[in-house]
């Protein structure tokens, strides 16, 4: 036998939850909350190997944006082979960050793509008139108010908007397209289009390289007596606090509406995706 010590220790990074969707109380995936973990995943093993599990619908485009340039940093300084995981999905952000691996691997049902761009809002305009409710908005700035819930839809706002979109969407293409070079093999129009694949029809399209798990995969490349060390990212902020302290029912009475509107906008993410 092997000792311990003499076994080839692969580090496992998991990124798991929406992207960048935070408030004071529930901390969202973000740089913030990554860049320690993901600084140990390349600093803790000899192994040239780094493995990524992702679990995300997405969510900020910037964050994870943030997070795929640190991973291939410190992939590239420290000469480092980048294998990522899609667990049940790697979708919109969730496979932003997924792009930076080298190999990409998923399940037979995980979910993978939405390479698009989406804003949502509501139109509560009509409803407050109902209610003889008069929406008063002062600005400095002609565009200040764009998009406000409580004031009629302005076909001028909209397409500013949908300019911003085309921006950020033609970012994620170019990142797609530069990491998944020689690989892809659909029209831009369907690869890009938002929508979203199981595994085998993913593979099909070069959005991912093969259909395993981790230690599989890992096994495969280091041996049976390799070591996965989960390299865990920390531990969030106040909900998470308050729900490990005495008394912590208690502390999330302090639950305020933001956190209630991240939480729901966090459901609707997942629930996209039947999960």
């Amino acid at each position: 036998m092997w000792p311990f010590s003499r076994r080839p220790v692969v580090p496992v990074l998991r990124l798991s939850g929406p992207i960048g969707m935070a408030s004071p109380l529930r901390p969202g995936l973000s740089m913030q909350t990554a860049a320690e973990a993901i600084e140990r995943a390349f600093t803790m093993s000899k192994v040239p190997t780094v493995a990524v599990v992702i679990n995300s619908p997405g969510g900020s485009p910037v964050q994870s944006s943030l997070i795929f340039k640190r991973i291939r940093h410190l992939a590239d300084e420290n000469k480092k082979k980048v294998y990522v995981f899609c667990e049940d999905v790697a979708a919109s952000g969730g496979y932003y960050l997924a792009v930076a691996g080298d190999e990409i691997y998923a399940d037979a049902s995980s979910i993978v793509g939405s390479i698009g761009v989406i804003f949502a809002s509501f139109g509560l305009d009509k409803a407050i008139a109902k209610l003889g409710v008069e929406r008063r908005v002062y600005t400095a700035g002609t565009s200040k108010n764009a998009l406000d819930a409580f004031l009629a839809e302005n076909p001028e706002d909209v397409e500013r908007i949908k300019a911003v979109q085309r921006d950020v969407h033609d970012v994620f293409i170019g990142v797609v397209k530069d990491r998944r070079a020689g690989k892809l093999r659909a029209p831009d129009a369907e690869l890009f289009s938002g929508a979203f694949w199981s595994a085998a029809r993913a593979l099909d399209l070069g959005l991912i390289d093969g259909v395993t798990d981790v230690r599989t995969k890992m096994r495969q490349l280091h041996g049976d007596k390799v070591v996965l060390k989960v390299v865990p990212i920390s531990g969030g902020g106040l909900l998470s606090r308050l729900r490990r302290s005495p008394g912590g029912s208690e502390g999330l009475s302090l639950l305020n509406a933001d956190d209630a509107i991240s939480a729901l906008e966090a459901r609707a993410l997942w629930a996209k995706y039947g999960l």
